[in-house]
């Protein structure tokens, strides 16, 4: 029941805000499940990508996009995926949870003040 409530309110996230799911998916599933910081992360990106084509073909089927934006940012994204990817095995978890931390803060600062 905990697997499927985590589901849940990383994909409520994921459609409601764009993006925060794998956030929650990474926190639940060190806490909660007891993965390790590398398997965590590595699971938490897998499990993102059936809710994020979910919620795209809600997005695209209610907005307006700027599909040129979007082919340009999933380039990027793409490229950043690959490097993030390969670079992730040479992180100590310690490091990770600095880097992963630092982000949180980073985004919850600019989310409150922007």
């Amino acid at each position: 029941m905990k697997k499927l409530f985590t589901g849940l309110f990383s994909g409520v996230l994921n459609g409601l805000l764009g993006s925060g799911g794998g956030v929650v998916a990474v926190l639940a599933l060190r806490k909660f499940f007891g993965l390790e910081t590398h398997k965590s992360h590595a699971t938490a990106v897998a499990l993102m990508l059936p809710m994020t084509i979910v919620s795209a073909i809600i997005y695209i089927s209610m907005y307006d996009l700027d599909w040129m934006m979007a082919l340009w940012v999933t380039i990027g994204g793409i490229a950043g995926g690959i490097l993030g990817a390969k670079v992730l095995k040479n992180i100590s978890a310690s490091w990770l949870h600095k880097i992963f931390g630092a982000v949180m803060v980073f985004a919850a600062v600019r989310m409150v003040f922007a």
